[in-house]
Formats: structure tokens, C-alpha cells, sequence
């Protein structure tokens, strides 16, 4: 180890008595009452030491103020170098900062918000073919090569002072000529410069099925599936196979896409309403006749005689 090292391990000691100076350098440049006690003193260099201040400033816990003092070689006086405040150990940072497109969750966008997507985009891919030029005022250059795309992507990233293009903003193409293959495209409303993507199918498909699919806590409690509900509007094209669309105004899943599989108590044939019962007999029937026989019945066992019967009649 030379010498030079071992001399800018130790700190120098009329800087390092220099604490009023950094202290004073501190509260210049701190709100009053912020700068703390003096923490501690650390060597930079030759006559070179920086002076540590708790900070108490709310919000910035575990802060301290560094005030880094000088002295050139035979002087006896110490200068201020620069003040700034730095993290310690133990300080409470903010999260490592992550670009737009990574931030970005469902539902962060609010009206008037613009939300570009990349040329090299893997849930879209180019939706309009037959000519040799895109349509106007589409997204994608006349001629897409892989300079082209890496063209786009440098513009996205270098923001939107920089991303629009001059020639895009005074863009006067002439509209298709009529029969042409972009004028059919138009007519028939499949003139899109980018449609969904294989991967973008499936990627939203996934993510249809984990908010309303089959394996939901609302699913599992579910009577029956969609599949079966009368709410259920199905869906075009391949997707008509697995979802559909809840038109059920009570159900959570209201104007979603659901999976077949899901379900919710708001099935239409959930709780089918029984036929009211009918009225029940009477016990006793106060309304009626009770017929109370004058003789006993001949199959009762019971021996009628002649007298017997006289004296029902009346006759002695």
C-alpha cells in the first residue's frame, strides 16, 4: 500500500475540524431546522473530507447532508466544495424507476389519454395486403423494412416532441382510386393498417379466462355454467368457441366477456319459480249435510225385530 493512500485514508485535521463551516454550508442551503446532529466525517482524498447531518426533514428518513470542505496543500484555510444531499444506509428510497410501457396497468387511462403501441408490437401484425403502398395516413412507411421499424421505435422512445414525423402531419394521399384493392378493403371495413395478432388472440384470451373463466371463486359457487344461460350472447369467429358476452344487467360480469365455463347465481334458469299449491280439503266440512241413518245398518250385526220397526213408525 503506498503512501499516497494511506494519507487519503486519514482525514485531514483542520478540515475535519471544520465542523461550523459544513454545518453553516448546511442550513444555507437546508430549511431551517432540518440539518441534524453531525453524524460523521469520511476522507475523500488528500485534504479532502466530506461532513454527514442527520436530516429531519419529513419524508426523507434515513437522509443525511453532505458537506464536502477542502484545503490546498500549505494552506491553513478550509474551503466549502459543494453541499448535497444523499442517502444513507438505512434511507427510504423511492422505487427503481421503470418505463411507461412496463407502469402501464388496466384502467390507467382516462379520457383524452393516448396510448401509442409499438411498431414491432407482437399483438398486432399487419392487416392490409394487395397493394404496394399502405393506406393513407397508416402507421406502417411505404416500404417496411427492419431499418424502417427500428426507425419507428427509435421516434416512440425519443417521445412525442420527436415522434411525429413532418411528412405525417401534412399527409394529403390522394383518398383510393375506386376499384381498387384499397377501395374494396374500405368498402368492405377491412381497411386496417394492423389487426390482432395470433398472440394477441391468445393473449387475450388468457386473460378473459382468468377474470371470468371457470376456475373464479364466483364460478365455483355458480349453479350452472354460462354456456347454458340464456344472458349469454355468443361471440364471432373462432372466439364464438369459448366466450361470449354477459347481458345479464345483475350479474357482476355485466357487459364482460366470460368464458362459457364461468358462471354466476344470475343464471337465467338458477332458480326456476314453482306453481303456487292449490287449496287443501277441508277437514271438517261445516257446509254439508250429515246423514244420521234411523235404523242400524243390515250388516252391522245388530237384529232388528218387528217391534222394533213398529215403533220407528209410530204404531202401538
Amino acid at each position: 500500500m503506498s503512501a499516497a493512500t494511506t494519507r487519503s485514508r486519514t482525514p485531514d485535521r483542520l478540515c475535519a475540524e471544520a465542523v461550523d463551516l459544513a454545518r453553516s454550508a448546511a442550513e444555507e442551503a437546508a430549511a431551517p431546522g432540518v440539518v441534524g446532529e453531525h453524524v460523521s466525517v469520511v476522507a475523500d482524498g488528500d485534504r479532502v473530507v466530506t461532513h454527514f447531518f442527520e436530516c429531519k426533514e419529513l419524508g426523507y428518513r434515513g437522509w443525511r447532508w453532505a458537506v464536502t470542505v477542502a484545503r490546498a496543500s500549505r494552506a491553513k484555510v478550509v474551503t466549502l466544495d459543494e453541499t448535497v444531499l444523499l442517502p444513507g444506509p438505512d434511507a427510504l428510497l423511492a422505487p427503481e424507476w421503470v418505463p411507461w410501457s412496463e407502469r402501464l396497468r388496466p384502467g390507467d387511462m382516462g379520457p383524452g389519454d393516448l396510448l401509442p403501441t409499438e411498431a414491432e408490437d407482437l399483438r398486432l401484425e399487419p392487416g392490409y395486403s394487395g397493394a404496394d403502398a399502405p393506406p393513407p395516413n397508416s402507421v406502417l412507411p411505404d416500404v417496411v423494412t427492419p431499418q424502417n421499424l427500428a426507425d419507428l421505435v427509435e421516434a416512440e422512445d425519443a417521445g412525442p416532441e420527436t415522434a411525429e414525423p413532418a411528412d405525417r402531419a401534412t399527409d394529403t394521399s390522394p383518398a383510393p382510386e375506386r376499384g381498387s384493392i384499397a377501395a374494396v378493403a374500405e368498402e368492405l371495413g377491412m381497411r386496417r393498417a394492423r389487426v390482432l395478432s395470433r398472440y394477441g388472440l391468445h393473449a387475450a384470451a388468457d386473460r378473459w379466462d382468468e377474470a371470468f373463466g371457470a376456475k373464479t371463486p364466483m364460478a365455483q359457487a355458480a349453479p350452472a355454467p354460462c354456456v347454458t344461460c340464456g344472458f349469454l350472447l355468443p361471440l364471432a369467429g373462432s372466439l364464438r368457441q369459448a366466450f361470449g358476452v354477459c347481458a345479464n344487467e345483475f350479474s357482476p360480469a355485466d357487459g364482460r366477456v366470460v368464458s362459457l365455463a364461468y358462471g354466476c347465481g344470475g343464471h337465467s334458469e338458477a332458480a326456476v319459480m314453482p306453481k303456487p299449491p292449490g287449496r287443501a280439503a277441508p277437514v271438517l266440512d261445516s257446509m254439508a249435510t250429515d246423514a244420521f241413518p234411523l235404523r242400524p245398518s243390515p250388516d252391522s250385526g245388530s237384529v232388528i225385530t218387528t217391534e222394533d220397526a213398529s215403533e220407528d213408525l209410530g204404531h202401538s
